[in-house]
Formats: C-alpha cells, structure tokens, sequence
C-alpha cells in the first residue's frame, strides 16, 4: 500500500503563464486540484517536497491548504472559493505532471480528489531488478517502456512494478502480459505492450579484419600490358 504524504498548499490568485511562472520563482510549482464533481482549485506545491514524494514512486497525498483565503476570481475561470475546501485535507492522486522542454524541472502539476474507496486507473513506474542472463553472451538489456497503466484502489497503488530480467537471455523479450502483478491490481495497458529485450550487440571488429573485409581496388585493364609493349618499342628503336 502507498504512503500518504500531507503536502501544504497555497490557493494561486491567477492563472496563465506569467503567474505560473511567478509562482515557480517562488519556489513552487503551480497544480489544480479537480474531480469528484467539485469545481477545480488552482493551487501550489513546495517544488522540493512535491518531487521528493515522486522520486520516491508516491502518487496518493494528501493537500492542506494553508493561511488565510485570499480574494480570487470564481466567474470566467471556475476556480472553487477557498473557503468551500478548509478543515480536513483533501486526498489526491498525481494524475498528470508536466515537465520543461528538457525534461528535468516540474513546471505543473494535475491532482484529482480521490476516495480511498474507489477503483482508480494509474501508471505506474516500471523498476527493472537483476542482470540479465544475455549480458554474458555479448547481450545489452533494452527497456522500451517505463510505465505500466493498472486499475486498482486508490489505497492499493503500488510506488513501482518491479520487474525481474536475470532469466531473461539474447532474443529474450517481456511484454505487459508476462508481468505479474499484486492480486489486487489488474492490467490496464495492452497486454502486447513491449516492456523490455535483450539483444545481441556486434563485437567490435579488429583494423585487420576491416582491411580484409575491405573491397580490393579492380585492376586498370591492359596497364601491364601497355607498359610492356612500350619498352619492347624503346629496345628495338
């Protein structure tokens, strides 16, 4: 079962990507909070405690939001007054979290209310464990995807799938069918999805077996010959 982590929250007075950007400068990471048949809530995350939670595989937490409700727009951007979501935390999945054009820094974050009673559909990070019987015959392990999409209770979500390749030799592959997963948790992704091979690599070729390899240079036709008839010429003049 999957820690929950109590994350302290701020209601972000604007939207758009100048406030956006103001609240990252800040040091947080601008979210909304949605689902649950209640209006969104624009919000925003500590940046270190929130990509701590997924560096560790946490997808369930719990956000509190914190200090007094300040003056927001509730027409045109459908933001909830934050005096509507006060006293107990509100539990969330991480349902979508965008990145910068480098794939490094969190720059948003979506978080949907959940209840720890309800059936949820997530992806989960796929951890690879082991070395892979085909590394000792010239093999290289190559993972073609790194999450797993499953259906399960939000308080059954697994941090990571954990995937064993010791057995798993030169031609080898795994696909979504082959993985086992917690009785409590059902496939979603497709079964056929390829999570991860074992391929031959060519072992690196020797200078002298390059030349060898090499094409030979056709010989220029009648070069010899010509070169022949003109020193027979030379010794008769």
């Amino acid at each position: 079962m999957e820690k929950t982590l109590i994350l302290s929250a701020e209601i972000r007075q604007g939207t758009g990507s100048r406030a956006a950007e103001k609240v990252r400068k800040q040091g947080r990471i601008p979210a909304i909070v949605y689902g649950h048949k209640k209006e969104p809530v624009a919000i925003s995350l500590d940046a270190h405690d929130f990509v701590e939670e997924l560096h560790h595989g946490r997808r369930l937490m719990d956000v509190q939001l914190e200090g007094q409700d300040p003056a927001i727009h509730c027409g045109a951007n459908r933001l909830t007054p934050p005096s509507l979501w006060r006293g107990s935390p509100q539990k969330v999945i991480v349902k979508e979290v965008q990145y910068d054009h480098l794939g490094k820094n969190v720059i948003h974050a979506d978080l949907m209310r959940v209840d720890v009673t309800e059936t949820v559909t997530v992806a989960v990070p796929i951890e690879l464990k082991g070395t892979a019987k085909g590394t000792e015959h010239s093999g290289v392990v190559e993972q073609h995807s790194n999450r797993l999409e499953v259906q399960c209770k939000v308080t059954d979500i697994p941090d990571s799938i954990v995937i064993s390749v010791k057995d798993l030799d030169v031609g080898g592959t795994l696909h979504a069918r082959d993985i086992t997963l917690p009785p409590e948790v059902r496939l979603v992704s497709d079964p056929e999805m390829l999570i991860v091979g074992c391929t031959l690599v060519a072992a690196a070729k020797t200078t002298e077996e390059v030349e060898a390899e090499a094409p030979v240079a056709p010989e220029v036709i009648g070069e010899a010959e010509r070169a022949k008839e003109k020193e027979q010429e030379e010794e008769s003049a």
